[in-house]
């Protein structure tokens, strides 16, 4: 990738997350506290749902563009190098196991801006009265002793366990919906609306797949304490039953499937108009 792919894909990135997280911000919060501890109206109910949305814009769109640098970067990396190293394998198989690949270490990098981000917006979600910045303070006054390191990245290893297969469905998904729309309407390259109806079946379905690794991440974010997420999981399941885990899969799957059309719609439409001018390449 040169400077000016990496550019392309910093700022496209950027746009995408800030512009998702903006719209569809009171649905993560009604998630939120459907799959937090004592269940929705203990957690705040309907009042408050933009509350930790502070937190979240700060991160939506270093977050997104770590995302898409390293994902469009590894993309353009990877493809001649499993071309050499299976070269009687068939495209598709190269081109989804590139995207896998691709996605997962694009999902990694912006973890290390989207969890921090993550346990003060859920927090603040949850809480009657914090604001971002107010839950921030709480953190770093270590009341715990944990210490601030692991207080801010509580949830990591959970967030990594379900961004992992949650990406390694939706990315592969998303670029054979696009290619297959593409080879149908006989065109190179589908417009940027088309790439957002892909981005939304393609989402909807990796959220609600996902939906029991999100509970937990966010049990686990909230927790004052850490957890070793199986004996989290055995607790949960203990206390409240299997069902918990499908807590908030219709606002999951419906934020995540519409934000997905916003999130890559926005994606393609920005890096559609910073890559071409007319006809040509800028």
């Amino acid at each position: 990738m040169d400077s000016g792919g990496f550019f392309v894909s910093l700022l496209s990135g950027a746009a995408a997350g800030t512009s998702t997280d903006l719209v569809f911000f009171p649905i993560d919060t009604l998630k939120t506290r459907l799959q937090a501890k004592g269940g929705f109206f203990a957690n705040g109910g309907y009042r408050g749902v933009y509350r930790g949305l502070g937190s979240a814009v700060v991160a939506s769109a270093p977050g997104a563009s770590l995302f898409f640098v390293s994902y469009d970067y590894m993309k353009s990396t990877l493809k001649p190098k499993f071309q050499r190293l299976l070269p009687s394998a068939s495209d598709q198989f190269i081109d989804t196991t590139v995207q896998m690949c691709s996605s997962t270490i694009g999902e990694i990098s912006a973890c290390m801006v989207r969890v921090p981000s993550e346990v003060i917006k859920q927090r603040t979600q949850t809480h009657a009265s914090h604001s971002s910045w107010q839950t921030l303070k709480v953190i770093l006054r270590n009341e715990n002793g944990e210490g601030i390191r692991k207080n801010l990245y509580r949830g990591w290893s959970t967030t990594i366990m379900r961004e992992i297969p949650f990406t390694c469905i939706q990315f592969p998904l998303y670029e054979f919906l696009k290619k297959k729309w593409a080879q149908f309407d006989g065109v190179e390259k589908v417009a940027p609306w088309s790439g957002a109806v892909c981005g939304s079946i393609a989402g909807g379905i990796a959220a609600a797949a996902t939906t029991p690794l999100d509970v937990l991440k966010t049990r686990l974010m909230l927790s004052d304490r850490s957890v070793p997420v199986w004996q989290l999981a055995k607790d949960i399941y203990k206390e409240e039953g299997f069902k918990v885990f499908l807590n908030g899969i219709g606002p999951r799957t419906m934020w995540i499937s519409a934000g997905g059309a916003i999130f890559l719609g926005m994606y393609e439409t920005v890096h559609a108009l910073l890559t071409f001018r007319g006809d040509k390449p800028l």
